[in-house]
């Protein structure tokens, strides 16, 4: 069974990821694993270059991620061109990564889940939440960002709101306490799912 996992910025759906891990669930975590293809695909070398020209590698041999970030922010066409670069190669190393899991369900996470209309792919979606002002209060914090850049960031995703209608369950993240006894309820009922 394969959990799609969702929220958005400073939603703090990453705790949450790793609540599950702490209880033996694989979670995959579809940013990181694309940070690490950015750095080792030659593909993908090659085609951020044709998408954003030379200048987008470093002297170091690795894409700038600074660079192609300010280019896509204001950027919807560019940013989906990226995504077409990077998700499609993701999807496959996520088909790998999942003959290896062992876990009795495992946890696919992504910031962009029912934007990019992938819920069909989960047999369960989760969206983690929480108060605007304390997402923005968490961004900064985290990102060094100012409120402008985060809430721009924002506007590139949808609301909450708007994806707790399409999500099957929902973990409300201001209170860590509270948050991981969500989890945990959460675990017993998915693992009862599994075994039905």
């Amino acid at each position: 069974m394969v959990v799609g996992l969702t929220g958005g910025i400073g939603s703090g759906k990453t705790t949450v990821a790793k609540m599950f891990q702490e209880l033996g669930i694989a979670v995959f975590v579809a940013d990181v694993e694309a940070k690490k293809l950015m750095k080792t695909s030659i593909e993908i070398h090659q085609e951020l270059k044709a998408l954003f020209g030379e200048e987008v590698m470093q002297n170091n041999g690795l894409p700038d991620r600074k660079f192609i970030a300010s280019k896509v922010f204001n950027d919807k066409d560019l940013l989906e061109k990226l995504n077409q670069v990077i998700h499609p190669r993701v999807a496959d190393y996520f088909s790998k990564w999942k003959k290896k899991q062992c876990s009795s369900y495992i946890i696919y996470e992504a910031a962009i889940i029912f934007e990019k209309n992938l819920q069909h792919r989960f047999d369960h979606t989760i969206i983690v939440t929480a108060p605007k002002s304390e997402k923005i209060k968490r961004v900064i914090s985290r990102d060094h960002s100012t409120k402008e850049e985060v809430e721009a960031r924002m506007n590139n995703q949808w609301t909450d709101n708007d994806k707790i209608k399409l999500a099957d369950f929902q973990i409300e993240n201001l209170d860590l306490k509270l948050t991981k006894t969500k989890v945990l309820q959460l675990h017993k009922h998915l693992l009862s799912l599994v075994n039905a």
